[in-house]
């Protein structure tokens, strides 16, 4: 028999179902995901640390959980990161039969390996419009016979870069190149013997993972650390969580790179600080971009594609420099999603360029950061 447990919002508002995972109290601010699939995706993005994680799609556990096998020295093969970010998660059904053939254990039992607590059986289509309508909001989720959550718990930490990057610079040396295709069949930018210094503010896998099939040697290094010293021909800033105006000493670093000339590109978090750098303001977003059917316009025709995004800030555009350019604008509130300077190889995307949703500029745009370094 399932314990009752109750989501309560900061607003009073209590919505109630049944306890799974790790049976404790937790809170945090409440985001939502609409992917369909990629759970385990979700629950390892570094984006999401210390947040109360909604997954709008109604059945969650069906297809249990793969195994934890690195691919290289902190580099997970299946998974965004090494654990599981979010304090809580929140479904509408949970499956306790998994099938899958790379499955090795169940949703819950992970959860229960990490300290994961969650809650099912509520309306998360409820949640999910109240949270688009009002914006993110804290709220905890309390199992059945812990105590009620006190102001102080209310307001729970928010989660840093610091709080997610690795703890030393790692190198990967460069592998064999592999064959990557964008999603109109063209082969992706390869090249050999070029460093790119990844900034670590949170880096999902799947983009370290992306720089290895290109045939870069990777420098990983953690989020503060100055890297400047270093011998590299690029810089890619990773997305992660966190205030972007926070991160002073990123962006003074980037202002550097950038003075030199050097290639950079920022992903989600990483596009605001190259933003920052370039003299831009950045600013909340009324309503959240946290979804995996994002659509954006490429500026200049009328082409519209679907993208990935878990983002809480934008470029303010009437500050951005006369010679940079937004390339790409969300089509539901109009935001900058994606710059480029006009003349120096320095990009930066809301979105995420290793998940290419029907999106090759997504991929594109990598490309040509790659191929200028």
């Amino acid at each position: 028999m399932r314990k009752k447990a109750t989501l309560r919002l900061e607003n009073g508002m209590e919505f109630h179902g049944y306890s799974f995972g790790c049976d404790r109290q937790c809170c945090g601010d409440v985001v939502f995901n609409t992917s369909m699939v990629g759970y385990p995706e979700q629950l390892t993005d570094p984006a999401y640390c210390g947040q109360i994680l909604c997954l709008t799609y109604p059945l969650v556990g069906n297809y249990g959980v793969p195994s934890e096998v690195l691919e290289a020295e902190e580099v997970s093969r299946n998974f965004e990161s090494l654990r599981i970010q979010p304090c809580g998660l929140v479904a509408f059904d949970y499956c306790e039969d998994y099938s899958n053939w790379e499955a090795v254990k169940s949703l819950e039992q992970w959860m229960l390996e990490h300290g994961l607590t969650g809650i099912y059986g509520i309306d998360t289509r409820e949640l999910t419009k109240l949270l688009r309508d009002k914006g993110q909001m804290s709220g905890c989720i309390i199992p059945e016979g812990s105590e009620a959550a006190g102001d102080s718990e209310k307001k729970a930490t928010k989660a840093t870069p610091a709080d997610v990057t690795c703890a030393s610079v790692i190198r990967y040396g460069a592998r064999p190149a592999e064959e990557v295709l964008n999603a109109n069949g063209s082969k992706a930018a390869v090249v050999q013997g070029k460093k790119v210094v990844l900034v670590d503010c949170g880096v999902k896998h799947s983009v370290i993972r992306s720089l290895f099939a290109r045939g870069v040697e990777v420098i990983r290094v953690p989020y503060g650390y100055d890297f400047t010293a270093l011998e590299y021909d690029g810089v890619f800033v990773s997305d992660g969580p966190g205030n972007p105006a926070e991160c002073t000493h990123t962006i003074e670093m980037l202002r550097k790179v950038m003075q030199e000339g050097r290639p950079v590109f920022g992903s989600g978090l990483g596009y605001m600080l190259v933003a920052l750098a370039a003299g831009c303001r950045v600013q909340p977003l009324k309503r959240p971009h946290r979804s995996a059917d994002q659509p954006v316009r490429k500026e200049g025709s009328n082409r519209a594609f679907i993208t990935a995004q878990n983002a809480a800030y934008t470029v303010a555009q009437d500050s951005v420099p006369a010679d940079w350019e937004v390339c790409f604008k969300n089509l539901n509130d109009g935001a900058a999603d994606a710059m480029r300077h006009k003349s120096m190889p320095f990009f930066g995307a809301q979105f995420n360029p290793e998940v290419c949703v029907g999106l090759d500029e997504n991929v594109t745009m990598t490309d040509e950061f790659i191929s200028r370094l």
